[in-house]
């Protein structure tokens, strides 16, 4: 295996990247780097290893946040982003 020690990941976990691991072999990837690449495949989706208790960062975001970066967007906007809209509302009015 690559650097590092698998004993944290779960057995769902292992599972995927042995199975992810044999299709990158299948389509003729060396052994080692279809390892590697399973691996970092793995960590992506789950962000690593076995996860629990605190001090865990949590996967989700508040909507408050989404909310804000929503309301900046629309505020940054150009002007002509923002008459170009207008245009497009008056047009869309008139069909």
């Amino acid at each position: 295996m690559p650097q590092g020690n698998k004993s944290k990941y779960t057995d769902k976990q292992k599972r995927q990247a042995e199975h992810i691991e044999e299709s990158y072999k299948d389509e003729g990837a060396s052994d080692k780097k279809a390892e590697r690449i399973a691996w970092a495949t793995v960590n992506k989706q789950d962000g690593g290893g076995k996860r629990g208790g605190s001090g865990t960062k949590s996967k989700s975001k508040s909507s408050s946040s989404t909310r804000s970066r929503g309301e900046s967007k629309s505020r940054n906007r150009s002007e002509a982003a923002k008459k170009g809209w207008e245009t497009r509302r008056k047009r869309e009015g008139r069909s």
